[in-house]
């Protein structure tokens, strides 16, 4: 690729060979990119293909998964899709057990299922019996380090009484004239 392609649009990303004096990627530093050398291409079988192996195709509404083959295909969600489609496109590819590249953190809407209602008995029986080694851990206790903070303070009327006078600056001083 050629140098700083990716930072200027005048530039094409075809590659040119860098011929600078003082050419950091000429000179092979590290932290710039490599410098295209025989070997520098990965296997013909593998080239452009996402590194999970699938081809990457984006994906912009549901219509379009129609066109995916699940065993070479990998969707990857454009980023102009809502919340609302996002989710029914991945609710749709795991249908189809299609391999999303950018789910997200969202999850497919599941379908209501027939939920089994249990005997009152059974749930009871097992609500009461806890072990007891839970219940005993349960018992708050204060940290040490609340119990070592709390300094008992005087109020100042306690201080005065006990004899300390707290000496203020020299405003407190009465002033003695000459006469």
């Amino acid at each position: 690729m050629r140098q700083e392609s990716w930072r200027y649009k005048k530039l094409a990303s075809n590659w040119r060979r860098p011929k600078g004096k003082d050419n950091k990627m000429r000179k092979q530093v590290s932290g710039v990119p490599r410098l295209v050398k025989v070997g520098y291409k990965g296997p013909r079988i593998s080239r452009g293909l996402h590194p999970s192996g699938y081809n990457d195709v984006l994906v912009f509404n549901i219509r379009d998964l129609t066109k995916i083959d699940p065993k070479k295909d990998a969707i990857r969600i454009a980023h102009g899709v809502g919340n609302k489609k996002r989710i029914d496109l991945v609710t749709e590819a795991t249908k189809l057990k299609i391999k999303i590249l950018n789910p997200g953190k969202i999850e497919a809407k599941k379908l209501p299922e027939k939920v089994e209602t249990k005997p009152k008995k059974e749930a009871e029986s097992k609500v009461e019996t806890k072990p007891k080694k839970e219940a005993e851990s349960k018992v708050e206790t204060k940290p040490k380090k609340e119990a070592e903070s709390k300094v008992e303070t005087k109020p100042k009327k306690e201080a005065e009484a006990t004899g300390k006078k707290e000496v203020k600056g020299k405003s407190s001083r009465k002033k003695v004239g000459k006469s």
